[in-house]
């Protein structure tokens, strides 16, 4: 009974460490280990060539985009495995630096092109359906589409919300190696990986066209950022009218659950701890969740499934790390989540 027990000096001092910023030792000791990551990495990696394989869709190699990948892939490695005794504290940020970039960037990469043998095997599409849970929101896609088609700013302005999907994980991730915040690097990685399997998994039971696809009749007047992705490209891979996938014009391929959405609650939830990321990665991202409905042309049913996801991969990573923690830590990884 113990361990749910919380008394008020305790919590303070936790609060004001964390606003402090978490002692490098303390982070260490929680983090989860390397093997670990490693290990889900590699399993994706060969889950996705399984399904490349099955679907008779492959990459070429020779191709430019795949060339700058691996090279990229292969320099990160050899940086991190060259420094993992790092003798000052510059490289050990080039050591963290190799290591967070390049397993963060490996698993978005995996993630977008295991969306394209998932595609291949999906049938029909759910669009009535999640049409007719907004309408019970009393959500109106077109309403949301025509205020951004009437203004140009708002198109600009959305564009550069949601294209900072790209930019906050580079952020966290520079400031957990700058830091030395090894743990709530690996804690975000694992929870990225997580939401990325969850949502890969329920894409194939609820494939989706899109508001835009499904709603819109007539000329497009402004084509948002993830335009027609879903109603062209996955009908095509159903009829295996493509057998490459091309590194350098990737699409994903995932309408609901919104995974613009699930990273949006991963980020917050990430830079939330850390007072000097806190609130401007919360702006940040909060811009990014009002454009996802035109910019991503999501369904806000795809957007509450995409929340719901971040909150139980957040869940699922916290747990396990308070269970790897001894009784007498659980208290800080508690409130520290």
């Amino acid at each position: 009974m113990r361990l749910f027990h919380f008394s008020r000096p305790t919590f303070r001092a936790t609060r004001l460490s964390n606003d402090a910023q978490t002692d490098p030792a303390t982070d260490h000791a929680h983090a989860i280990p390397g093997a670990w990551v490693a290990g889900g990495t590699l399993l994706s990696l060969a889950a996705l060539i399984a399904l490349m394989l099955w679907q008779g869709l492959r990459i070429d190699p020779w191709a430019w985009s795949t060339i700058i990948f691996f090279t990229l892939g292969v320099t990160a490695a050899a940086t991190r495995y060259a420094l993992r005794h790092p003798p000052t504290p510059g490289r050990r940020i080039a050591r963290d630096i190799a290591e967070y970039f390049g397993l963060f960037t490996l698993i978005s990469l995996m993630g977008a092109i295991a969306t394209y043998p998932l595609s291949a095997g999906t049938q029909g599409f759910i669009d009535p359906t999640l049409q007719r849970i907004d309408d019970m929101l009393r959500f109106n896609w077109l309403a949301w589409y025509d205020l951004v088609v009437a203004h140009r700013s708002l198109q600009l302005l959305g564009t550069a919300a949601y294209q900072s999907i790209y930019v906050t994980p580079a952020i966290l991730l520079g400031y957990f190696a700058w830091r030395d915040h090894r743990g709530a690097a690996r804690s975000f990685i694992a929870t990225f990986w997580l939401a990325a399997v969850i949502s890969l998994v329920l894409f194939c039971f609820i494939p989706a066209q899109g508001p835009l696809a499904s709603q819109w009749q007539g000329p497009i007047p402004y084509m948002p950022v993830s335009q027609l992705s879903e109603s062209t490209i996955i009908p095509e891979l159903r009829l295996h009218m493509i057998s490459h996938v091309d590194l350098g014009d990737l699409r994903g391929l995932v309408s609901a659950p919104s995974f613009h959405t699930a990273s949006a609650v991963l980020f917050i939830a990430a830079a939330w701890p850390f007072r000097r990321l806190r609130w401007p990665l919360t702006i940040v991202n909060i811009a990014m969740l009002l454009s996802t409905p035109v910019e991503g042309t999501h369904y806000l049913t795809d957007m509450i499934a995409g929340a719901l996801v971040a909150i139980f991969a957040i869940f699922v990573v916290k747990l396990i790390e308070a269970r790897r923690s001894s009784p007498g830590t659980m208290d800080s990884v508690t409130i520290r989540a």
